[in-house]
């Protein structure tokens, strides 16, 4: 007899005249949903693909600027209308091509992809490979602790883990199917909890600052345009547009003039501007780049692997040189921008590119190439040694004439425009920067870090490509790894820099890995077990011990130990006493000439006002000028001077104070040596400022 729950009970047959305005409300919810589904689903590509464009756009339009001698203010307009004008175009064909009912595939649905170490065919070598990146990661992270490890061992067991990972992942591409299968497109689900971690990223960089000595440049660059509505292609710091500039900071980067002619523009301060309301968009920006390639690359639990690498960004910082310190504390500075969003987003769409050989994805390799050298000088370096690195894992695998063309796309602008300003503008130079170089073991120390957490990077990086999502994302990850592993052997990166000359940028070749990513990735992998539920409990378990060991081993972002200072409403990334004292020296009644401040005040000044020059707005600077001239002496003895920390005659200072054309002198109550001297080069009392930070100004007689 027929199981009666097995029956169907036809349902009655529906009105086949519906009632008046009742007749399309079904079907227009349905569509209404179907719509909004389809839009958040799509947004995370929307957003970062159209914020590259956009802010290539700008930077291609600055560098013409300078044809034209255009004003930043008249450029950002002009930016700000062909912006408009493309986002129309871009709706428009958009409504044109796709249909109302689209939804992307639920990747849920669709069969997750093996990485290569779920191929049975591989598995011996597979284990050697996995126990060789182990021995790697272990020594690395241990070296030059309290355990005495030489650094050969994890640079040559890290090399032949990275030869063995391509070897491994060119093997399965080789055997596997052609054409390569299309990853599955983020769920409505999952974009919509990307966008709200981004979100929660954007507004915790209101409360969080951290304030770096590289601030009075980039950030005293963008009040310097904001305030005059120009392009210093001269210092600024020192002079007027006068001197030369530093010979290690061309104008190429964009980025300083965005934010000053974006304030200039709406009429805000360009501090502001930069930390109210552009940090908080590179934020989700960051993010969501962030997010874009963990889905990509990861071949199951991407919404997992996303949060531990957040978190990673998040627990992992404390150095100056960890990945999480160039997060949010320094997102703001450009090259904080560019490995936080334009190498995850290279990787992304070099990896849609290998894919599908799309006009779109070579349009957006070029457009990010514009942003990045937008971003930071720094791109020049990085971008070659990652398209190198990709380039020759395509190379491995035929795709020779794909990695030809992506290296060109991306490699043209940067490069190109590199060339050009340094023919226009004279020889690059690094005087000074160069004398700070770290070899291979310093460099991984600094910004892989050691112990557990370096531990951890390691096995990222030397078992990434075992891990990720098969062919194009495994052999990209390989690609990555086998050249930074190159790089980490002792002597290669002495050998870069006495050939190139720009040792200081050195230590941020391990950039080019998509570190958070690969760390995200450690928890997909495939543990073996039963049933699919034990096997999604083993992923979770490791995520959390990833996440356990972050926050016991590492130092938070938000830490003291970070140089990071919570506050409790959105502030500029200024101690704020500091911050005070220079708007309390703005405002007063000061004669015409330079101010000589405590260093921290006069390195605090440009970033509030360009109206108000300093004897010495940084010391590392002046090695851009030679410190052996009297321009350099005359400062650094008035600046120790001010600071309470030298206590010259006033027979020493007074011909300093004349050259500089010192004008106003600020100190603390509590340098006593300097409020009595004062007086006797010539100066009168003239503002007293209370505690806390307590201060005492001298104006110039006569």
């Amino acid at each position: 007899m027929a199981n009666v729950d097995s029956i169907a009970v036809a349902p009655a047959e529906p009105d086949p005249t519906p009632r008046p305005g009742q007749a399309s409300r079904p079907a227009d919810a349905r569509t209404g949903l179907s719509r909004v589904r389809a839009v958040v689903a799509v947004a995370p590509a929307m957003l970062t693909d159209g914020a590259v464009i956009a802010f290539a756009l700008f930077t291609v339009l600055y560098h013409l600027a300078f044809l034209g001698d255009l004003r930043p203010s008249v450029t950002f307009r002009i930016w700000l209308l062909a912006c408009v004008v493309l986002a129309v175009v871009a709706v428009l064909r958009a409504r044109r091509r796709a249909p109302v009912d689209s939804t992307p595939a639920d990747s849920a649905s669709a069969a997750p992809e093996e990485p290569v170490s779920a191929r049975p065919a591989a598995d011996r070598r597979l284990l050697i490979g996995v126990l060789v990146a182990a021995v790697a990661a272990l020594s690395a992270g241990l070296a030059n602790t309290s355990v005495n490890v030489s650094w050969w061992i994890p640079a040559v067991s890290g090399l032949l883990a990275a030869v063995g990972g391509l070897l491994l992942v060119r093997q399965a591409w080789l055997s596997g199917p052609t054409p390569t299968p299309a990853a599955p497109a983020p769920t409505p689900a999952q974009s919509a909890y990307a966008l709200v971690v981004s979100v929660l990223v954007g507004i915790s960089s209101f409360f969080m600052a951290r304030n770096t000595p590289d601030d009075v440049y980039y950030v005293g660059k963008s009040v310097w345009i904001a305030e005059r509505d120009l392009i210093p292609l001269n210092d600024f710091l020192f002079s007027e547009n006068v001197l030369p500039s530093m010979g290690s900071q061309p104008p190429i980067p964009s980025i300083e003039v965005f934010d000053g002619a974006f304030a200039n523009v709406i009429g805000i301060h360009a501090s502001s501007a930069l930390w109210y309301v552009l940090l908080p968009i590179m934020a989700v920006l960051a993010a969501l780049a962030l997010w874009r390639l963990t889905h990509r690359w990861a071949p199951r639990r991407p919404v997992l692997a996303f949060t531990v690498a957040i978190a990673y960004l998040y627990l992992v910082a404390g150095g100056d040189a960890a990945l999480g310190t160039f997060h949010l504390p320094r997102l703001h500075e450009g090259k904080g921008m560019f490995v936080s969003a334009v190498i995850p987003l290279m990787w992304l769409y070099l990896t849609e590119w290998f894919d599908n050989r799309s006009r779109r994805s070579l349009l957006l390799i070029v457009a990010l190439s514009i942003t990045a050298i937008g971003l930071t000088n720094t791109a020049a370096i990085i971008l070659p040694m990652l398209v190198g690195a990709a380039g020759f894992a395509m190379l491995l695998v035929g795709r020779w004439k794909a990695a030809v063309v992506a290296a060109v796309a991306a490699l043209a602008y940067p490069i190109g425009s590199l060339v050009v300003s340094r023919l226009v503008l004279g020889g690059m130079s690094a005087t000074g920067a160069d004398d700070a170089f770290f070899d291979a073991a310093y460099t991984y120390r600094r910004t892989l870090l050691f112990g557990v957490v370096g531990v951890i990077s390691g096995l990222a990086l030397w078992c990434g490509a075992l891990l990720a999502r098969r062919r194009t994302p495994a052999l990209l990850a390989a690609g990555a790894a086998l050249a930074l592993s190159v790089l980490f052997v002792p002597g290669v990166l002495e050998l870069l820099s006495a050939l190139s000359g720009i040792s200081v940028v050195l230590w941020r070749v391990p950039w080019l890995l998509a570190l958070p990513t690969l760390i995200g990735l450690l928890c997909t992998v495939r543990v073996p077990a039963p049933t699919r539920a034990l096997r999604r409990a083993a992923s979770g378990g490791i995520a959390v011990l990833l996440v356990a060991s972050f926050a016991l081993f590492a130092t938070p972002m938000w830490s003291p130990k970070s140089w990071v200072e919570v506050h409790d409403r959105p502030t500029w990334k200024l101690p704020q006493q500091r911050q005070a004292i220079a708007f309390w020296i703005k405002d007063l009644d000061r004669p015409q000439g330079l101010l000589l401040a405590p260093k921290t005040i006069m390195r605090t000044t440009p970033i509030v006002t360009s109206k108000v020059r300093v004897v010495l707005p940084r010391d590392f600077y002046l090695v851009e000028y030679d410190l052996s001239s009297q321009f350099a002496k005359d400062r650094l003895l008035l600046a120790g001077f001010a600071d309470g920390a030298a206590s010259p005659t006033p027979a020493e200072l007074t011909p300093a104070l004349d050259r500089l054309d010192v004008g106003t002198i600020c100190v603390y109550n509590g340098n006593r040596y300097a409020r009595d001297t004062a007086p006797q080069l010539g100066y009168q009392e003239f503002a007293k400022r209370k505690a806390p930070g307590a201060m005492t100004c001298f104006r110039r007689v006569g």
